[in-house]
C-alpha cells in the first residue's frame, strides 16, 4: 500500500468494509519535506502549473512550492476564485452585518439601553465587504510572493500534454510544466424560466454586488445559497419568498435541519413554498409576477427581484482538454482515482471543476493531496467525513450520514437529539434555538453522522468530523468532558440521549 495513504476507515467495531459515508475530507499528513531532486529546468518551465487560483488552486500551489517544486499559477481574474470574490467571503460579511444588526435590535433584553431604534446602511455594509475581499485577495498574493510562486494572468488552454498557452488580452505566452493541476472551479448557470429575462433577475454574483435591498424578492432554490441570501435580505428589510422543489429546505442535509429552518423562517416572516416550482414569470406594473406551482395548486407572487439560487456548471471551456486526453462527464472533469489524476496521469483536477463536492474546504483538501502527489509523496483523498455548513443564523452544519441516508445504506441506527434551550450558555447568550442530532450504528455504537442547527454550529461540527474519522463510538464520545457552560455541552447530551441516559432530559 502506498505511503501516507489517506484511505477510508475499516472499523473492527462495525464491519471490515469501507465506511458507507460518501463524503470527503483529508488530513494533510506530515509536514512537507522539500525535494532535493527537481525536473530538468531545460525541459519544462515549471514542475507544477496550477490553472485557477481559487481555494483549491492557490492551496495546491503553495503546498507544491513548500515541497520545493517550481510552481506557477494561472488565474484569469482575481486570486481567491469564486469563494473569495463572489461567494463564501462576501456573503459571510453580509450575514455578519445582519447578525450584528439583530443583536442590537434585541439588546434591550440583555439590559443594553440604546437611544433609539438602530438604523442600517446597506451601502456601508457593501463597502466593508469590498475591503474584506481586497484584504483577503492581497493576502494570497503575499503568500505567493513569499513562496516564490509565479502568478500568470490570463486564460489557459492546452497545446500539448505538457504545454498550455495563456492568453491575456493581446498577449500570449506558452508555459510548459511537468505536472498540471486544473482548478478552474464552477460558475453560475442560469436556469431558463419562461418569461424571466432582462434586468432584476439576479444570480448570487449579482446579490453580492447589490447597491440596495429590494422591497420584494423571490428566491428560486432553498439550498445553501438560497437560504443564506433569504436571511440577509430579510434582515435588511426585504419581503422574501423562497421556492424549493424538494420537500425540505437544504435538501442535501438531514431533513430535521430543513424542517427546523423552515419553522424559523416562518417566524422571520419569510414565505417558503416547498415541493414547488417556478413555472413562468412576466413583467407586471409593479415588478415580476411569478407563477408558482405548489402541491396545493398554483399561486402568484410579485417581486421586484428574482434571485436564481440554483445551478452551477464546471468551468472547462477553452481548456482544450480533449486535445490532451482528459475526459469529461456531465458534471465536469473525470478523475480516475483518489490521487485526483485524470485520464492523463500528469494532469490532476480538483474542486468544483470535477463536479463532486462543491465546497471550498474540500477543494483545498484535494489541493493538498495533489501537491503531495506531484512531489512523489503518494497520497489519496479520504472520502469519508467533512463539514458541510449553511451560514444562516442560526447556522446549520452536518457531517457523515443523515438518518435517512444511514437507513438507506442498510444500517440499523440509533439517534440521539438534544435542544440548545435548557443550557446555561444558551440562555446567557440568548441563543436557545436549535438542536444537535447524532446518528450512530445501533449494534456497535459507531458514530455515523452529526447534524446541528444552532449557535456556533460551524465550529461545533468539527467534533463530529473528528469522531467519524477516528471511528469513535457513542461510548467513546460519552467520556468527553465538555466545558461548562458552553454550547459544546449540547453535543454531549445528544450523545447521552442516543445511549438512553441524557442528564438534562425532562
Amino acid at each position: 500500500m502506498p505511503k501516507n495513504v489517506l484511505a477510508p476507515p475499516r472499523s473492527p467495531k462495525s464491519t471490515n468494509a469501507p465506511s458507507l459515508a460518501e463524503q470527503t475530507v483529508v488530513s494533510e499528513g506530515p509536514a512537507p519535506k522539500p525535494l532535493r531532486e527537481k525536473s530538468d529546468p531545460n525541459q519544462h518551465d515549471f514542475d507544477v502549473c496550477v490553472i485557477g487560483g481559487g481555494p483549491g488552486g492557490y492551496v495546491a500551489a503553495i503546498r507544491a512550492a513548500q515541497y520545493g517544486l517550481k510552481t506557477a499559477c494561472v488565474e484569469k481574474e482575481f486570486l481567491g476564485g469564486t469563494c473569495l470574490n463572489w461567494g463564501c467571503i462576501p456573503s459571510k460579511v453580509m450575514i455578519a452585518a445582519i447578525e450584528r444588526l439583530e443583536h442590537v435590535r434585541h439588546a434591550d433584553a440583555m439590559g443594553v439601553q440604546l437611544p433609539g431604534p438602530p438604523t442600517f446602511d446597506f451601502a456601508k455594509m457593501m463597502a466593508r465587504k469590498e475591503k474584506v475581499v481586497e484584504a483577503q485577495r492581497s493576502g494570497i498574493g503575499m503568500l505567493f510572493k513569499k513562496n516564490g510562486i509565479e502568478t500568470i494572468e490570463g486564460i489557459a488552454s492546452f497545446l500539448t500534454p505538457n504545454t498550455v498557452e495563456v492568453v491575456s488580452g493581446k498577449e500570449r505566452r506558452k508555459v510548459s510544466a511537468r505536472n498540471f493541476i486544473v482548478a478552474t472551479g464552477s460558475s453560475v448557470a442560469k436556469i431558463p424560466i419562461p418569461g424571466l429575462e432582462g434586468p432584476n433577475v439576479w444570480t448570487s454574483d449579482d446579490a453580492v454586488i447589490a447597491t440596495e435591498a429590494p422591497k420584494r424578492m423571490l428566491i428560486l432554490g432553498g439550498g445553501a445559497v438560497g437560504v443564506e441570501f433569504a436571511y440577509v435580505f430579510s434582515g435588511a428589510g426585504t419581503e422574501v419568498t423562497v421556492v424549493e422543489m424538494m420537500p425540505n429546505l437544504v435538501p442535501t442535509m438531514d431533513e430535521d435541519l430543513g424542517v427546523e429552518l423552515a419553522r424559523l423562517f416562518k417566524r422571520r416572516k419569510i414565505a417558503v413554498h416547498l415541493g414547488s416550482t417556478l413555472e413562468k414569470a412576466h413583467k407586471g406594473k409593479n415588478g415580476w409576477v411569478c407563477a408558482i406551482k405548489t402541491a396545493e395548486g398554483r399561486v402568484e407572487v410579485e417581486a421586484d427581484v428574482v434571485l436564481l439560487g440554483v445551478g452551477r456548471k464546471a468551468n472547462t471551456d477553452k481548456l482544450n482538454l480533449e486535445r490532451v486526453g482528459v475526459k469529461l462527464h456531465r458534471r465536469g472533469i473525470e478523475v480516475v482515482n483518489k490521487k485526483m489524476q485524470t485520464h492523463a496521469p500528469h494532469i490532476y483536477a480538483i474542486g468544483d471543476v470535477i463536479g463532486n463536492i462543491q465546497l471550498a474546504h474540500v477543494a483545498s483538501a484535494e489541493g493538498l493531496v495533489v501537491a503531495a502527489n506531484c512531489a512523489g509523496q503518494e497520497m489519496e483523498m479520504d472520502y469519508n467525513a467533512y463539514p458541510d455548513v449553511v451560514y444562516t443564523i442560526p447556522e446549520l452544519a452536518a457531517t457523515g450520514l443523515s438518518e435517512k441516508g444511514a437507513r438507506e445504506a442498510g444500517r440499523d441506527v440509533v439517534v440521539g437529539k438534544f435542544p440548545y434551550r435548557p443550557f446555561g450558555r444558551s440562555m446567557a447568550a440568548l441563543e436557545q434555538e436549535g438542536f444537535v442530532k447524532i446518528v450512530a450504528d445501533r449494534e456497535f455504537g459507531e458514530v455515523l453522522g452529526m447534524h446541528i442547527i444552532g449557535a456556533q454550529a460551524s465550529s461545533l461540527i468539527h467534533t463530529g468530523v473528528a469522531a467519524i474519522r477516528l471511528e469513535a463510538t457513542l461510548d467513546d464520545m460519552a467520556t468527553i468532558i465538555f466545558a461548562h457552560p458552553s454550547f459544546g455541552e449540547v453535543i454531549g447530551e445528544a450523545v447521552h440521549d442516543a445511549l438512553g441516559h441524557a442528564i438534562h432530559k425532562l
